[in-house]
């Protein structure tokens, strides 16, 4: 799906602001017609949630509405007139005036209605967005409703971040011709110092089409007719980690008589390859090594909205600390996020929102009695069903971005158990299929080890999430290395595939601290870290490091939370904690290469 941009033959209304507001009921049916009867307003884009004081509003399990006025362009007579939500978290039903337009389901993906028939060039229409929240075993991610003695409906889930909610990134009312371009797809590769540029362009209805390749400077370097075709770029500068530089495919589509253009759209792309070979993951035939995060969208107040200013500070934030790296943990990020790595160099992981398939969690580390993951009754045929649907989605939205280097299909699955390989296998062929170019990968969680795993063969990396000196050996730093050395060497001798860590972490409460091994310190924090990579700079197979988290983020409720969960390296509002600076003396010198035996133990942070 290509995102809304105003060209020459397109034009692009914001609806971003402060739009009417009100809680509805459970079942997702609009009990009135006409104007919203309420005083409440919410911004857009925002999760709703932490916007009100009402307890009520922020633990509402079930439907929220939305509703502002909206005048179309009268410049419009004769366009297509389209409305585009970014998202809408888990369920959105869009109305203009009282007509159900359009019906979506999944809270990270875009979606769009044409409402042409329905609205005037220079009228005014009242636009209403329902939004649900409920997760359910078919869902993804998935949950469960519970309810309370008194009444209230309670939403439980797996995942280990709140279950924000609404309308968390922007609304568009957009214009496109009659006949007009509707998806573009672009796949790089290099040939000695030529670029090559496949391209394929859906148009909605049969019409000539020329394509054109433009370079940073805006001068032409290619150019062919036809919606499909190969072009080549000599002396091409590629796309790389830290250096990025886009060039832009102009496609138009003409008029019969193959002169006139009806329609011109523009989409940026970097010429990169991606590709594994043995134990090292290459971007543009060179090794790289990961560093970075797992983030979250997760700021105060605003919770999931997608915020300019933080997207800004984050990665100012991960430029000076040495990331160059980050994976979209554990949801697609808001396309805005995607645009910038493209523009900055900023490698990414993209993941789909599958997290929390794993009721291996209910027996604890201890690995106690639990209900099976894969089953009629739990996760079954309807939620592979959503999960194919999530990773269609995600690949649609992202093919084009340079950044994404890989497809990561599920967070933390339980791939240990029966049914597992059923429900993941058919998945990975999924992804393959619609994207052949990106390596495809999961997150392991600690209970799935080399010895029980039942679909890392199906993967083309090992991604390990592992809290030996966490959540086992806790305050016992010595014996998590040694057990974090053991599964390295395990997974390595197994596979002949590359290992990045994809999460390892330790809470650490700000201005905590102690000259001893004390868990929530700052200290044990820095001290865990450094074990770590210690025991990472001895695998060779190990690519990457990527430490949960990058920022303190909101959990739900819970003992083993201190207003939520405290992994980040800087708190919620960005503010470093000690291991941030240790990072920093770590990674700054590698510039995406693996730590190595002439590295000083100064240079790699670990001053013990």
């Amino acid at each position: 799906m290509l995102k809304p941009r105003p060209t020459a033959t397109r034009e692009l209304v914001n609806l971003d602001g402060l739009w009417r507001f009100a809680v509805g009921e459970s079942a997702g049916a609009r009990p009135w017609t006409g104007p919203l009867d309420t005083t409440l307003e919410a911004a857009v884009p925002a999760s709703y949630n932490d916007l009100f004081t009402d307890s009520a509003i922020r633990d509402h399990v079930g439907w929220v509405w939305y509703q502002r006025s909206v005048r179309v362009p009268r410049g419009w007579s004769g366009e297509r007139v389209l409305l585009r939500l970014d998202a809408a978290t888990h369920e959105g039903k869009v109305y203009v005036d009282d007509e159900l337009v359009a019906h979506h389901v999944g809270g990270y993906t875009p979606f769009e209605a044409d409402i042409t028939e329905h609205v005037r060039p220079g009228g005014e229409f009242r636009l209403t967005v329902g939004v649900g929240n409920e997760l359910t075993n078919v869902t993804i991610p998935p949950g469960t409703i519970t309810g309370t003695p008194d009444g209230r409906r309670q939403q439980k889930y797996l995942h280990d971040f709140y279950n924000y909610a609404g309308l968390a990134r922007s609304v568009w009312l957009h214009s496109v011709p009659d006949v007009h371009i509707d998806d573009i797809t672009i796949v790089t590769g290099l040939d000695g110092a030529t670029g090559t540029v496949d391209y394929s362009v859906d148009t909605s209805a049969s019409a000539p089409v020329r394509v054109r390749v433009l370079d940073a400077t805006g001068a032409q370097v290619a150019a062919a007719d036809g919606a499909n075709g190969t072009l080549r770029v000599d002396d091409v500068t590629p796309w790389r980690p830290g250096a990025a530089y886009l060039y832009d495919l102009v496609v138009e589509v003409l008029d019969a008589a193959g002169e006139a253009v009806v329609d011109t759209y523009t989409q940026p792309f970097g010429v990169r390859t991606v590709e594994i070979r043995g134990r090292e993951f290459l971007i543009n035939g060179e090794p790289f090594y990961f560093t970075g995060f797992g983030k979250h969208e997760d700021t105060p107040v605003r919770g999931k909205g997608h915020d300019n200013a933080y997207l800004v500070h984050d990665f100012q934030l991960m430029r000076w600390i040495g990331a160059n790296s980050f994976r979209t943990s554990h949801y697609p990020y808001a396309e805005e996020v995607l645009e910038f790595a493209d523009r900055h160099g900023i490698v990414v992981i993209d993941e789909t929102a599958a997290v929390g398939l794993n009721l291996a969690v209910e027996g604890g580390l201890a690995g106690r009695p639990h209900r099976p993951t894969y089953s009629q009754e739990t996760f079954n045929d309807d939620t592979r069903a959503a999960h194919a649907q999530a990773i269609r989605e995600l690949i649609d939205r992202d093919k084009n971005h340079p950044s994404v280097v890989m497809w990561c299909i599920a967070n933390e699955p339980s791939s240990h158990e029966d049914g597992a390989r059923e429900h993941f296998e058919p998945l990975v062929e999924l992804t393959r299929k619609l994207d052949p170019t990106r390596p495809v990968s999961y997150a392991a969680v600690m209970f799935a080890t080399f010895k029980n795993d039942r679909i890392a063969d199906l993967f083309d990396i090992v991604c390990l999430n592992r809290y030996y000196g966490w959540y086992v050996a806790t305050g016992d730093l010595a014996t998590a290395e040694t057990y974090m050395d053991a599964e390295l060497r395990g997974w390595a001798e197994k596979f002949d595939k590359p290992i990045l860590m994809s999460e390892y972490g330790a809470d650490a409460l700000p201005g905590l601290h102690s000259v001893w091994d004390m868990p929530w310190t700052e200290e044990y924090q820095l001290a865990y870290l450094q074990a770590n990579h210690r025991a990472f700079d001895r695998c060779a197979a190990v690519v990457g490091e990527h430490v949960w988290n990058f920022a303190d983020f909101q959990t739900s409720n819970g003992i083993h939370r201190v207003d939520g969960n405290r992994k980040g390296v800087f708190t919620r509002d960005r503010r470093p904690k000690n291991a941030a600076h240790a990072l920093r003396a770590r990674w700054t010198p590698l510039a995406g290469r693996k730590p190595s035996a002439g590295d000083t133990v100064e240079s790699l942070g670990d001053h013990k």
